[in-house]
């Protein structure tokens, strides 16, 4: 499955990379990893379909990821799902209006980015099988 890794930030993206592996689950089918450090070729990526899930940085610069869920949300048809991740754990509530599907937050826990990420992975399987 194609995971989008989209901040930045260098090194939040390799820690995130670490923290999926090759496979995030063992039931899980194994992770292509994209980074992507600007929203402009992550809408790209985006509109040349493909994507099946996104992790977001919440605190990229100059577009963070809870900004860029939104509008992907509202313009990108059949969106992928996206794990947020973010600064503080008090910022669930932009996460809820942001309408990402998994949040954790810094300093990401590899076991709980995991977790979520394949969640996120075998309900995007599950919808492309039943579509």
């Amino acid at each position: 499955m194609k995971v989008v890794v989209y901040s930045h930030d260098a090194d939040t993206r390799a820690e995130i990379k670490l923290a999926i592996g090759r496979r995030p689950a063992p039931d899980v089918p194994e992770a292509e990893i994209v980074e992507v450090a600007t929203e402009p070729a992550l809408f790209r990526l985006l509109d040349a379909g493909g994507v099946d899930v996104m992790v977001l940085d919440g605190e990229a610069q100059p577009a963070g990821g809870m900004g860029v869920s939104r509008q992907a949300k509202d313009e990108i048809y059949n969106c992928p799902p996206v794990l947020l991740v973010i600064a503080r754990a008090d910022d669930r509530w932009l996460a809820t209006w942001s309408r990402a599907e998994a949040v954790v937050s810094h300093p990401i826990d590899p076991v709980a980015l995991a977790r979520e990420l394949a969640a996120l992975m075998r309900s995007r399987a599950a919808a492309i099988t039943a579509g």
